[in-house]
């Protein structure tokens, strides 16, 4: 039985080898400015709790997905990608509720959300 439980415990740490060696990143993502481009987005994104401004990269699968095509200033994203010269090339995204963000992109979020009732509310009148 000790066996087994070695032998498992190997794999896994394997298996989570491998995941990391691919450079394949889990990413937040808050939407910073109104999209003009879909297929660059700008965006505070963290990364190991290190936020910055980046370009979020948009891949034709990414592109067709109708999530995408509504996206909108102040939207938050959990993304998994690659960092590169140009900015964060996604390969998956999920739209969150902000309130999931790590810490270091909820004052943003909160701040943005502000921003947006204030400026966008009046005009809806």
């Amino acid at each position: 039985m000790p066996f087994l439980l070695i032998a498992l415990s190997l794999m896994v740490m394997g298996t989570a080898s491998l995941a990391q060696a691919d450079g394949e990143v889990l990413g937040f993502a808050v939407v910073s400015e109104a999209p003009r481009d879909k297929a660059r987005i700008s965006a505070k994104v963290s990364v190991n709790d290190a936020v910055s401004d980046m370009k979020l990269l948009a891949s034709d699968a990414i592109l067709n997905n109708l999530i995408w095509k509504k996206l909108e200033i102040c939207h938050a994203m959990r993304i998994e990608g690659y960092k590169v010269a140009e900015g964060f090339q996604i390969v998956t995204v999920h739209v969150i509720d902000a309130g999931m963000l790590p810490m270091s992109l909820q004052s943003f979020a909160g701040d943005c959300l502000i921003k947006k009732a204030i400026e966008i509310a009046p005009l809806v009148d």
